[in-house]
């Protein structure tokens, strides 16, 4: 009779490879890493077809100068950016740094969002189809599915339309409706979610339109089954932190700098 091979030993946990966010040792290197994310994250919601002429920005503070904004440069597309392309701005909205204009009107939200949330470090507000749908009816995300749990008692709806934001009064209005929470439907316009990191922000707003994208398809399939309230808190607790968020993104982040890595030029 054949003797059964011994089976393997396993790998000790602490030898197996588990990214956490990083530590940087100086201003120069976590600004760099700032640049690096919003470039990638940039690149990945153009292809994902997050952006529509001009629309469209995420923005992240720099670490030096906690009232200055890194930003994608209005007009310039997402799919080609670089991290040389990118601008700095002021809380005014001003450009500090780099060689192009910022969009304006989509700023003046992200500064008075930054304003009112002092741990924020990231916003993403941009052109995304079901996001937009569901801010058409005015409805907010229900807890449908696991992933929506992530935003369950944890985003908020601003229920009116007064054109394109250019009213320092109506930005703040829009940030007041954020509150404390991580992500904002904006009624007739699309969506807009915050983060500690830009990996945080950009990937609450591609779970969030995925999310759109069930809940619409659902209804209009039949009649959706939605997850008991416990549930829905619980599975929020669990997958709903911003570190959760940076952990996810990861592989999107791998994907874009390995198929596209001279957006990191």
């Amino acid at each position: 009779m054949k003797e059964q091979a011994a089976v393997p030993e396993p790998i000790p946990l602490d030898q197996l490879h588990f990214a956490m966010p990083p530590q940087h040792d100086s201003v120069e290197g976590e600004r760099r890493y700032r640049q690096e994310r919003l470039a990638g994250a940039l690149r990945l919601f153009g292809r994902y077809g997050f952006e529509e002429g001009v629309a469209g920005l995420i923005t992240v503070r720099d670490p030096e100068y906690p009232d200055c904004f890194w930003a994608n440069p209005f007009g310039l597309p997402f799919r080609h950016l670089t991290v040389s392309d990118l601008i700095m701005v002021n809380e005014a909205g001003q450009v500090v740094e780099g060689r192009y204009h910022v969009n304006q009107a989509a700023f003046i939200i992200h500064s008075h969002v930054y304003r009112a949330r002092p741990a924020v470090a990231a916003v993403a507000h941009t052109r995304s189809p079901h996001g937009r749908v569901l801010a058409a009816l005015g409805e907010p995300l229900e807890p449908l599915t696991q992933d929506a749990c992530a935003f369950f008692e944890d985003h908020a709806l601003f229920d009116r339309y007064t054109g394109a934001v250019v009213d320092p009064a109506e930005a703040r209005a829009v940030a007041a409706a954020l509150g404390p929470y991580k992500a904002l439907i904006l009624r007739n316009h699309g969506l807009l979610t915050v983060g500690d990191s830009v990996d945080a922000a950009a990937w609450w707003f591609i779970t969030m339109e995925q999310a759109c994208h069930v809940q619409l398809a659902a209804k209009a399939a039949g009649r959706p089954v939605p997850i008991d309230r416990r549930s829905a808190v619980e599975t929020r607790d669990q997958i709903g932190s911003d570190l959760a968020a940076w952990i996810n993104y990861q592989a999107l982040y791998e994907d874009i700098t390995r198929s596209e890595p001279e957006l990191l030029t």
